[in-house]
Formats: structure tokens, sequence, C-alpha cells
């Protein structure tokens, strides 16, 4: 199914110097601020750098464009609400280098696409709209004007509308998501694959139909009243390091933590708090009270064997353990999940998760007359085949002990990209509700789509296939966040024309269709002036916080457009006069775009207001409330079998993660220092065991191959390193391991790419 090695498709198969040194055991500290100033000064100055820190979370000023961690509802620190790699994603979008005409016809697309991910990424900003012709080695500058009579002619020139593909990433705001997807719909399409479609998928599919509601129910301040927090395939201090003060706070007020991750990450382990004197002297915040060093999957088998410990415990201590009354009265198929539960083995669930029994049996008695508790995850959980039932399953136990809609209780899915679940909740969705459609319909008189559109799989799938010939991407690097790199590579290879809303220069600019297209558009920091008036924008944080965004940059660019402004003049340039929304409208103010937004979509009541209030507002959770949205009104119980990875002698299970010097797909150095790896990122974390069993040392040189489906995937050149990870597991940085992943494995029901279950073989590499 896999296509063969598409140039530029990867990056380069060449090292750049590994270093290998001491795992940290615990996060931030003075290396965080050193790391910030460096990187910060580096790439903007002091003043243009110092200024966006000063603005960045803050009540007045913009939303971080990297993780969707919330902010303080109260007062928020004067020295900074931002961590070390919201700082680098504000150093990289404030920076004074820009991509011009000069830069292009100085580079052709082949040279840039034979630089690495982290090379291409510092460049620079994109200056003006650019233009690949058909057959052009160079990109070339094209007027605005231009460029979306080029979209709108392809687009009309379909057979169909479900012949284009618009995809979004989690840093669009609020307002463009929802005017990108209202331009869609009336186009004709429900192809509106998004990120959420390759992380949290899993999450929203398994919270909506076990509880009503595809969000967490929990808010910041209920971690600073919880009794215990599970931390499942999440690592937090690279991932969403702000939430390790949170977690901080937490272990002050007297929760116990408990952190379930095939490896010990440092941020899961210790914080040194860098906003205060013991965090500067190195005197960390020991956060985990127990770690479980899990196998890859292993976490239905776990979650299941704690949840049979409670049920013993409760026939021991009828009535003190599980929660009876909140069961009856909000749940249902208890008792046949009871009836499942008692015919588990725990021997075999310990062997099925690799934890012992004793470290099990510690969880479940410090579980056993606690009811306060809230469980996190992250992609650690989304990326599996059986992901949505493993989340589930935790439901099950929040269930059995009440521990949802109750104060320091709750789901607490960890949102990756800033706006991720903003845009879902803006209408960027493939398979939207009926309820949103005629809503859709009854406020702009016209009929949306009523089918399903793609997802990001289906598609690569349609691409690939010549089903859908023009791809939109409104932000985001899709080749490099994609599986199956080179299968990916060849799908937007074969579209008529591909275009990319962005600010800097990315791999998915260089692997093209026909023609391309690169719209660069205001980044979060940077002023939005429209006719005179400066403008907001809001997000959606991972807890339901709607709030505002307020640039504070001047854009070193004045040919950049805003997103709001892109999505209007695309509509405009494709439907013309046969539109029946008024585009011009949202031209004028963004204040337009969210009156016709609470129009439309339920808990956006005097949106215009609320979203002035220094912090925003709460959007409705049905669950934070102690209802349940299912067709019942009550919460389900699930039922489902543990599934094993069978491997063979010489496979390895193999999960894709990040460095600490990168936000998803945007590198922004070659160090991880936490788990000790410096100037490379071309690694194979293993275990020793199965390094001996190989013939392998420190330094050696592998190859790593996929078999998925009976085709052959290679990972050329990586470097072993020993790392305390369980006996036939292994791990290696996305996206570099990205061609490994095959597109036809996927999570049940959510479609998600399995990314953190790639079962591998490695040989040594002739060098």
């Amino acid at each position: 199914m896999s296509d063969n090695h598409i140039p530029g498709a990867e990056n380069p198969e060449k090292f750049t110097g590994l270093q290998v040194g001491e795992v940290k055991k615990s996060a931030a500290g003075i290396p965080a601020i050193i790391e910030t100033v460096k990187q910060v000064v580096g790439e903007a100055g002091v003043a243009r750098g110092f200024k966006a820190l000063n603005h960045m979370n803050k009540k007045d000023g913009f939303d971080c464009p990297g993780c969707a961690w919330p902010d303080p509802d109260d007062d928020r620190s004067s020295l900074g609400e931002y961590c070390e790699n919201g700082a680098k994603a504000i150093a990289e979008e404030a920076t004074l280098k820009k991509l011009t005409t000069e830069f292009f016809a100085q580079h052709a697309v082949q040279e840039l696409a034979a630089l690495t991910d982290y090379e291409i990424g510092r460049k620079g900003r994109i200056a003006q709209p650019m233009f690949l012709p058909a057959g052009g080695t160079h990109y070339q500058p094209i007027s605005w004007d231009d460029a979306f009579h080029k979209i709108g002619s392809a687009l009309n020139k379909l057979s169909s509308p479900d012949e284009a593909i618009f995809y979004t990433s989690g840093r669009t705001s609020n307002e463009a998501a929802f005017l990108y997807q209202l331009f869609v719909r009336e186009y004709g399409t429900n192809n509106l694959p998004d990120c959420s479609n390759m992380c949290h998928e899993s999450s929203g599919v398994a919270l909506g139909e076990s509880l009503g509601i595809g969000k967490g129910s929990v808010k910041l301040e209920d971690f600073y009243e919880t009794e215990v927090i599970i931390i499942l395939g999440q690592n937090p201090g690279t991932n969403h390091p702000r939430m390790l003060t949170a977690l901080q706070k937490a272990k002050a007020n007297g929760a116990r933590i408990i952190a379930v991750n095939p490896l010990p990450e440092s941020g899961l382990m210790g914080f040194n708090n860098p906003q205060q004197l013991k965090g500067l002297l190195g005197m960390d915040t020991h956060l985990t009270d127990i770690f479980l060093p899990i196998t890859i999957n292993g976490d239905m088998a776990l979650i299941k064997a704690i949840a049979y410990l409670l049920w013993q415990y409760e026939q021991q201590q009828p009535g003190k353990v599980l929660d009876y009354e909140f069961i009856k009265q909000n749940t249902e198929g208890f008792h046949e999940y009871i009836s499942d539960l008692q015919q588990q083995n725990l021997e075999h669930l310990s062997q099925a998760c690799g934890i012992s029994i004793a470290q099990i049996t510690e969880v479940a008695e410090l579980l056993k007359n606690k009811t306060r508790i809230i469980a996190c995850w992250a992609m650690g959980l989304t990326q599996h085949v059986n992901a949505v039932d493993t989340i589930k399953e935790i439901v099950n136990l929040l269930l059995l002990k009440g521990s949802i809609g109750k104060p320091g209780a709750g789901t607490c899915p960890v949102r990756g990209h800033s706006n991720v679940q903003g845009d879902r909740t803006m209408g960027i969705y493939e398979k939207p509700s009926q309820q949103f459609l005629n809503n859709i319909a009854g406020n702009f008189n016209f009929q949306p789509p009523q089918h399903h559109g793609y997802d990001v799989v289906e598609a690569i799938k349609a691409m690939h296939g010549g089903k859908a010939t023009v791809f939109i991407a409104m932000g985001g690097n899709f080749l490099s966040a994609t599986p199956d790199t080179n299968y990916t590579a060849t799908a937007l290879s074969k579209c008529s024309l591909t275009v990319h809303v962005s600010t800097k220069l990315n791999r998915s600019h260089l692997v093209h269709g026909k023609e391309a297209l690169i719209l660069p558009c205001l980044g979060r920091s940077d002023k939005d002036m429209l006719n005179g008036e400066e403008q907001i924008v809001s997000c959606e944080n991972s807890m339901g916080v709607i709030q505002l965004s307020k640039g504070v940059l001047q854009p070193v660019s004045d040919q950049l457009l805003s997103e709001p402004v892109i999505v209007c003049r695309l509509a405009k340039a494709t439907l013309g006069n046969s539109s029946q929304v008024n585009w011009d409208k949202y031209l004028q103010h963004y204040d337009h775009i969210r009156t016709d937004i609470e129009r439309t979509i339920a808990g956006f009541s005097d949106y215009n207001k609320r979203v002035r209030e220094p912090g925003g507002f709460y959007l409705p959770n049905c669950n934070r409330e102690g209802s349940f949205n299912t067709v019942s009104k009550k919460a389900h119980f699930n039922i489902a079998p543990i599934t094993t990875i069978k491997l063979h002698a010489n496979e390895l299970l193999m999960m894709t993660i990040r460095s600490h010097d990168q936000f998803n797909t945007t590198i922004y150095g070659l160090n991880d220092r936490y788990r000790g790896i410096y100037k490379e990122r071309r690694v194979i974390l293993m275990n020793q065991q199965d390094m001996n069993e190989r013939e392998l040392k420190q330094g050696d040189v592998v190859d790593i191959y996929n078999h998925h489906g009976g085709v052959e995937r290679v990972a050329h050149k990586f470097i072993v390193v020993p790392y305390p990870i369980p006996v036939k597991c292994t791990a290696t940085y996305f996206p570099e391991a990205n061609v490994l992943v095959p597109v036809n494995s996927v999570a049940k029901k959510s479609n998600t790419p399995v990314s953190k279950a790639v079962v591998v073989t490695v040989k040594k590499a002739s060098v």
C-alpha cells in the first residue's frame, strides 16, 4: 500500500552529532529560563521578544500558539504565564527573519526539501503570497487577488465539491474556523479533516458515547481540590509544561499522583518551578507518588486490574469502596460490567500490562477510599487500535468511584494544539450533527451537505486514489503530521492544486500538487488591523474556556492577511454572487462573525460582551454539571475485551514521541535534554536486553522496518540509545519515524492513526 521514497518527503538521512548525557530527574528550573531567553532574544531581539512574552496568556493579551493548557481563572503570574516551549513557539512567530521573493528565487523547491524540518523552520516568516506553477522549480510571487482567483477557479472546475479537501490545524481561531466551515459547507462538502483526527478523536468518540460530551469535565481549580491524579500516556514536562504548576499546587494541597507511562519522563517525576526560589535552586517538587512503567498498549489491562481489585475490596467492605448511590442514579450497564469484570484473571491482566500485582495492588489501595479522582491522558492512549475502549475503561473506573460531576474529580483529556478543541466547537468536523446543519441552514439560507466528509486518513486515501484533487490547509504541516509519509506524499503530489495558509515554511510546501500556493497569514502575536481598527479573535482551551486573543507585535510584512480575511476573500472568489452569506460584513469587523457564531452554536450568548471580560467565559458542560447528554441521559459502563499485540521473536513495539525541543511537527532545536539526548533526532530508544539480543550497542546505526499489510516501510539510519523502557518496547521521534506508521492501521471508531503501537524490526545499517 505504501509508496516508494518520494524526494523531499522525509527528513534527510544525515546525522548531526549525537551526544548522550544524564537523564534528568526533574523538569524546568534555571535551564528552562536560559533556553527561553536564548530563543526569544535570538529570534526577535530584546524589545520585541519580551514585549511578546509579557502579553502571552495574559487576560488582555494573546493566546499561546502552543498547547491548550488553560490559564488560571484568578490572577496570572506577573513574571510570565508561559513555559519554555511556549516561549520557543512565540520566538519562531515573532522572529524578524522573513522570506521574500529573493529567498525563493535563490532556492529551488528541491533544494529546500533536502533540508531537515529543523532547518526549514528556522528560515523565517513567509512575507508574501507565493505560487509554484506546473513544472516550476522555484516559488514565485503572486498577488492576493490572483491567488484567490486561481483557487476559486480550481474549485469551480471540479465535477463535485467532494473532490476538494479542506484541512484545519489547531492554531486557527474560533472566528476563522467558523468562517472556514461555513464557506466549505456553502461550497458543498463536509470534507473538513483536522488535526483532532490524528490526536484526541479517540477521546471525543469515547467520552461522547459514554458520557454524552466529547470534552473533559474538569476545571483547573479541580486540580487544587482533588485527592488523586492519574496521568496516563502523557508527558507534561515536554508537551504541556504549564500543567506542572497545577500538579505542584495539587501536591501541596495533599493530592497523590500516579503516573502511567512506558518512559520515566522527567516532568512526571519532579518539577523545578522557575518562578519560585526553591525551583531556581534546584530543590524540585517531587511529583509522582507511584510510577507504573507500563508496556506499550497495556493501559486497558491495567485499568481493568485496578477495577477488579476495587470490586474485591467492595465485597470485603460493602458500601465503603464503590459509590452505589451515584451508580444507581447516574449510570447504566453496571451489573453487566461487573459480571464481565468478575471473569477477569488478575495474573493475566498483570502480564498484559507489564505491571506487577504488587504495584497494581498499591494503586488500588490508594484509590479504595478516595472519591475525588482526576484522570488525565494524551496521545499515549488515543493512538492505538483499541484507544476508544481504553478511554471508556478509564470512564468505567471513574464511574465506579462516583468521580464525575463533583469538585476535584472528572475526565481530563489534555489537548495538544491551542485551539483544536475550539475548532471542533466551531464546526470543523467531517461528521457534523444534524442540529448543527439545521442551524446553518436556518441562519444562512442555504442547505449544507448532509453526507459525511473525509477525515484525515480518508482524505489521504481519496487524494491517493484520484477522488480528491484540490487540497487546502488552514495552517499546520500536513505531510509531516500524518502517517505513512511516502504514501501521503504521493497523495499530495497527485493533486492538481495544493494550498497552504501558513506563517512559516514547512515540508508540506515542498511536496506539492501540480500547482501550489503559499498564503502567508498573521500569527497570534501579530497586531490585526482591519479598517483602521484593532481586532480580537478568541480560542477555547482544554477545559472549555473561551477567551480573547489580541496580538501586540507589528507584523514583519505588510502583505500578511489574517485568517478570517483570507477565508472571506476565498469564499467571495469561489462562490461569487451566488453566496447567501454576507462575507463583506465579516470584512468590516470581527464582531459580526461572533454575532453569527452566537446565533448558530449553543453556549455563546452575549459573545462579544463576554469574550471581552477578563479571563473570558466557560462553555456549558453537562458532565461538569452532573448530567449526561446520552440518549438515556445516563453514563454508560462499557465492556470490552483485552487485546494484546502478538510479537514474533525479532519484533519490537514502537511508539513515536516528541523531543523536548519540539511542539507537534515544529522542531525548535536538536536537544532532548530531559532524556539526555543532544544534537540528534535520528535515534531509537531501546531496552538494553533487546539490544543484547540483537548484538547492538550504544551508537550503532540501524534501519527500522514495518511490514503492515505486506508492504515494506523503512526508516533508514537511526542511532541506538539504551533507555529505561520496557522490554520489547522502543521509541522514536516523529516526524522522522512517521514513514513507518501504516495509513491502514487506525483506531476502531475514531480512525486515528496508530502511531503509538507500530510493530517493527531493526537491522544494522550500512553506514
